[in-house]
């Protein structure tokens, strides 16, 4: 009986002291400042708030959050309460977004103010006046979010269509073209060496020369041709679209700066210097028809006409 007398007064004692110790640590941890209760309604979601959580003043910390309940009134929004210091300066254009501690991904409420209505922010009856929510930089960014992947899959789609297979076989036959036109030019220069000879020495020059710059040319479509494929085979491997299209965009700009600063000027060189052979051609062509013997024996003396030495009348018909 004594044993049992002496476990109910050690208990008793140590009830008594863990007591002491709750109310000593409730008076140490008391807010013996005035503290205002307002209402935040939310239409967003306050994952990671809690209560207890911290309030924010411009960084400062100026109250807690109270209790996080469903909004009576408005319906599908969240009502939060908070206690703030009564010298907090809320004032009508404050407003709170919801901010997250580092890595802990622990929520608290900011409050700020742009200064719009100085006026301090009151309750009109005793409903605790509110204080609006705006979106949170996460929330924004999640908004924005859907509308970005969306412009970079309408501009994946775009140089997917511009390297399909149809394109590149269209340009694989410009080139065939081009090198067909290279080829016809070389054709030309050879039966023209036969015809015109030696005359035509300095003409079949220039046209060996054209094609040599149409020649050139074509393997610089080719070389362009080439990185087109090389650049659409890296877009269309796993995970190479979305990863990296801006060094597909870079490397689609480089070669259209290649073909704009090589091929343009030699083909706008090798067309001057086509017509200006084909002139030259045609004036020797003309020549020959009009005097085939000059092939052998040259041009000759022209015959004097009126007012020049040596001209002689042609003599007239008897009546």
């Amino acid at each position: 009986m004594e044993n049992k007398s002496h476990a109910f007064a050690a208990g008793a004692f140590v009830l008594v002291v863990a007591a002491l110790l709750a109310a000593l640590a409730a008076w140490l941890t008391r807010d013996t400042a005035e503290q205002r209760v307002f209402e935040i309604s939310s239409p967003e979601g306050v994952t990671g708030l809690q209560p207890q959580a911290g309030v924010r003043f411009k960084g400062v910390l100026v109250g807690r959050v109270t209790d996080i309940a469903l909004d009576t009134v408005q319906r599908g929004n969240v009502l939060l309460r908070i206690a703030v210091n009564e010298q907090a300066p809320i004032t009508q254009s404050t407003f709170a977004t919801l901010g997250f501690q580092g890595v802990t991904g622990l929520a608290f409420v900011q409050l700020d103010d742009k200064g719009e209505q100085p006026a301090a922010l009151v309750a009109s009856g005793s409903t605790p006046p509110r204080i609006p929510m705006r979106p949170s930089m996460v929330s924004r960014f999640t908004e924005q979010g859907g509308n970005l992947l969306t412009q970079m899959e309408q501009a994946s789609g775009r140089v997917n269509t511009l390297l399909d297979a149809e394109n590149q076989k269209a340009l694989m036959g410009a080139i065939q073209q081009m090198g067909q036109a290279a080829a016809n030019v070389s054709t030309l220069a050879r039966r023209a060496d036969q015809v015109l000879g030696v005359q035509a020495d300095a003409t079949l020059k220039s046209m060996q020369a054209t094609s040599e710059r149409l020649g050139a040319s074509a393997d610089s479509v080719r070389t362009s041709a080439a990185e087109f494929q090389r650049m659409s085979r890296r877009m269309n491997e796993p995970g190479g679209t979305l990863d990296k299209i801006a060094q597909s965009t870079d490397a689609l700009a480089h070669t259209s700066r290649q073909v704009n600063a090589q091929l343009l000027p030699r083909l706008n060189r090798a067309t001057d210097d086509t017509a200006r052979t084909l002139r030259q051609v045609g004036r020797a062509a003309d020549a020959m028809g009009d005097s085939p013997q000059s092939l052998l024996w040259g041009k000759g003396q022209a015959t004097p006409g009126p007012g020049e030495r040596g001209f002689v009348a042609p003599a007239t018909a008897a009546p």
